[in-house]
Parts: structure tokens; sequence; C-alpha cells
């Protein structure tokens, strides 16, 4: 309805529904036992001040910003559109930046603006099938940000025992409390700066299969059979 559509614009609503978004996450993540496993490949990076990419699905967007460090600067690829403004003033509170872009709108200024913070020594988060699908398949934006920042791609997944897998284009993962979950990070990838298309084509169907790989482990070790994704399209 319009008037829903009006509300949720508002600030003071956008602030009020962002603040329980974050308070949800530490009330999830303080009930919960979370374990992980594979970090020594990002943390490589963190003591070493170097930036990288860092890759997971939309669906499992919502405890992410637990597995990160607050001492590693961090900017997450959100979209220009409400939800991604309700995303972005929500991460804020775990001291994540933004960048505002998608690959359907403002695709390239977005790029732009990543290569911009890779190149300061910052890292940056990226959802390779959002904003809109399909599910669990990746866009070949990712890659191009790794090119053009000289920088690798380390993916990330997660999955807890308590959970409800919603009828959203990306059946996004929402944890409940009192869970155990589980934190997995994959190897990076690099992709060469002179990569080409086809090169460019071959690493982002790798990508995709190391994070569903990663995903269904995830799923797996918390009782859950894996989620499907979208046919390839």
């Amino acid at each position: 309805m319009a008037w829903t559509k009006r509300l949720l614009r508002a600030d003071g609503t956008r602030r009020i529904l962002c603040w329980l978004v974050a308070a949800y996450i530490r009330l999830v993540h303080s009930t919960s036992r979370f374990t992980t496993e594979a970090d020594a490949v990002p943390s490589t990076f963190w003591r070493a001040r170097k930036p990288f990419i860092l890759a997971f699905w939309h669906g499992r967007l919502l405890m992410a910003p637990m597995a990160w460090p607050r001492d590693a600067a961090m900017n997450m690829l959100i979209s220009g559109h409400n939800d991604g403004r309700i995303i972005a003033d929500a991460i804020h509170h775990f001291g994540l930046g933004t960048i505002v872009g998608s690959k359907s709108k403002g695709g390239s200024g977005a790029l732009r603006a990543i290569v911009r913070a890779l190149n300061a020594g910052q890292n940056v988060g990226f959802t390779p099938d959002g904003p809109r699908g399909p599910c669990m398949r990746a866009s070949a934006g990712v890659i191009a940000a790794a090119r053009l920042g000289r920088v690798p791609i380390i993916p990330l997944s997660y999955a807890t025992t308590r959970r409800r897998i919603l009828g959203s284009w990306d059946r996004f993962h929402l944890a409940l409390p009192f869970s155990r979950g589980l934190f997995l990070w994959g190897e990076a990838l690099q992709v060469p700066p002179d990569a080409d298309a086809t090169e460019q084509e071959r690493l982002r169907l790798v990508l995709e299969a190391r994070m569903n790989a990663l995903t269904a482990e995830a799923d797996r070790r918390c009782g859950h059979a894996p989620v499907e994704p979208a046919p390839v399209p």
C-alpha cells in the first residue's frame, strides 16, 4: 500500500527499523554458540592490512557482520533501494561503511567507488547475487571488481541450527536465538589483472561453485538439507 511505502521511507521509521535489526542480530549472536572455521585465510590479510573482497550470498546477510573484526575497515556494497538503505543503516551499528550501487542501477559508479576503497586499503563486502538474484548465482561484477582492484575474493557463509528460510527470492536465512551457528570461510580466489572475458567467466563459475559448496556444508553441519540455488539463467 502507498501509505506503507511512505512510512518505510520516513527517516524516523527507518532509524527505528535499523536499530531493531541490529538489536536482533546481537540477540541471536549473544544467545547462540557460534564457531568459526578456516578464518586463518582472512586473518592473514587482516594482520598484513591487505584488502580483499568479502563475498557472501544475499540470503546469508543477517549474521555476516558478526564474522568481521571491528578493527578491519569494511565497506558493504548495497543497493540504492529503500531496503538497501535500511541494511546500510543497520550495519553502521557494527562499524561497517557502505557503497551504494548495484549491477542494475549505478553499477559503473559503484565499481569505481569499490576500486577506490580497495586502493585505499579498505575491504569491500559483496553479495554477488544481489540485489535481485537469481538466488545463489554470482554476477560478473565481483570478478570485475577483483580484477580492477587487484585483490583476491574470499567467500564466507554461515548457518544456524534454529532458523526460518523465508519465501523471498534470496531464500533468506533468518537465524533464530538460542541456536548453534557455524561461520565457514573459503579459500582466496585470485583474479589476474590481465584476465580476458573467457577467464573472467571461468573464475565467476569457480567462485559460484565454492560459495554454494560452503553454504551447503554449513547447512548440513547444522542439520539441514542444503538450500538449492536458482536454476541457471
